[in-house]
């Protein structure tokens, strides 16, 4: 049995997917990050970084148990458990390694940062949105242009690179708006076939769930922003 330690980002969306198309036996732990429950000690046990999302596998390598933080070893950890997700061949393996890794190095960081100031920032950071909405924006270019060329952004087949991306681009009409979707019709059509797939529709489901159970961010108390976003007292300058 695989426990799942998150909340409803797009990090834990990606973890969830995963383990429904696997369909791999699982638990949730809501992780309330918004009360700030991230930094007690039995998580920071688990991820001494203090984010979600974390796994712990009863069954890991040599049938012990296991913890592994970080969406994109977790998405690799699970593809190797099981065999799926992952292509076997050396070059077919890398073509989905690479664009796993451009997920994890580019679209969710600079998507992360452009959403902060977007939604959290205090005004006065129009520079920061600029900056980061065009970083996002060149991620997406690289990705149409994948797109246009294959079916997946390994090839023909559906891998973790498929699911590691899909769970930030999918939220590009909200995030970009409508302009930008049309921009990206190749990115837009492959997410609308990944939207269509049941075990995507029963983890989405399943987030819903979730944020029902933890704290919004209009209800956080601010002194956990602070700490959450590392501001005011805990800025490091």
């Amino acid at each position: 049995m695989i426990t799942l330690y998150g909340m409803g980002s797009p990090n834990v969306v990606k973890i969830y997917i995963a383990l429904e198309e696997l369909g791999l036996p699982y638990t949730v732990h809501p992780v309330d990050v918004f009360s700030g429950k991230q930094f007690d000690d039995a998580f920071l046990a688990l991820n001494p970084n203090a984010k979600v999302p974390v796994i712990v596998d009863s069954e890991g390598p040599d049938g012990k148990p296991y913890t592994v933080f970080e969406s994109g070893a977790i998405l690799l950890y699970l593809a190797e458990k099981t065999g799926k997700l992952l292509p076997a061949g050396m070059a077919a393996k890398y073509d989905a390694m690479q664009w796993l890794m451009m997920q994890m190095s580019t679209v969710g960081p600079m998507s992360g940062q452009y959403v902060h100031f977007l939604r959290f920032a205090p005004a006065g950071n129009d520079y920061s949105k600029s900056r980061y909405a065009t970083q996002v924006h060149r991620a997406y270019e690289a990705i149409d242009r994948r797109l246009s060329a294959a079916a997946f952004l390994a090839g023909p087949d559906y891998s973790v690179a498929d699911i590691a991306t899909y769970a930030w681009a999918r939220m590009i009409p909200a995030l970009l708006g409508a302009s930008a979707a049309a921009a990206f019709p190749n990115v837009m059509r492959w997410v609308k076939t990944i939207d269509a797939r049941p075990a995507v529709q029963k983890a989405l489901a399943a987030i819903e769930d979730v944020r029902a159970r933890t704290t919004a961010f209009d209800k956080a108390d601010p002194a956990v922003l602070d700490k959450l976003f590392g501001r005011g007292q805990f800025a490091a300058a």
